[in-house]
């Protein structure tokens, strides 16, 4: 019986942590999506930034149901990949981050010279239709940080947690 219940407690750490980590994830995308409709434009890097958090929102959501149905293995498996998910979205927004910070160049179409144009006239037809966003300059700081570290702070710590439950769980059951 006492392995039952270590189970159930394993089953609930588990649970609980990527419940945390669902709400976490989805607060930070849905606050991008309303930067964005107030009209702070993402860049290429920051576009490329959100896919770990979709991913991780949904494995996160997988791991709670895996989790409340007692496929605790799984559900630990799934708090593996989550840690792995956004340490990747860690390094992604810290490549971001140096970028704007002029640590090292980011890519050219967001943060180089502009090429391909032949003339003045197709310059001038170009910009009437595109609007450029740079990953060089951030559109935004918050407590004198860009959105992009935010994103790294954020991400390192949703990795911590997911690894934190992981190791908690595993001790439990």
């Amino acid at each position: 019986m006492a392995g039952a219940s270590a189970m159930a407690r394993a089953g609930v750490t588990v649970g609980v942590v990527s419940l945390l980590i669902l709400a976490v994830a989805v607060a930070t995308i849905a606050g991008a999506w309303t930067m964005e409709g107030m009209g702070y434009i993402p860049c290429e890097l920051c576009l490329l930034g959100r896919k770990p958090y979709y991913v991780g929102i949904g494995l996160a959501a997988l791991t709670a149901v895996s989790a409340w149905r007692g496929r605790i293995a799984l559900a630990r498996w799934g708090l593996i990949g989550l840690g792995v998910v956004f340490a990747a979205g860690a390094g992604i927004a810290a490549y971001h981050s140096g970028v704007e910070l002029h640590f090292w160049q980011g890519p050219t179409e967001c943060s180089g010279a502009l090429s391909g144009v032949l003339s003045a006239d197709d310059f001038m037809a170009q910009l009437k239709h595109i609007k450029p966003v740079r990953c060089d300059e951030p559109a935004l700081l918050i407590f004198g940080l860009s959105l992009a570290v935010w994103s790294a702070v954020i991400s390192l710590g949703l990795a911590a947690v997911a690894l934190w439950g992981w190791r908690r769980a595993s001790r439990q059951g």
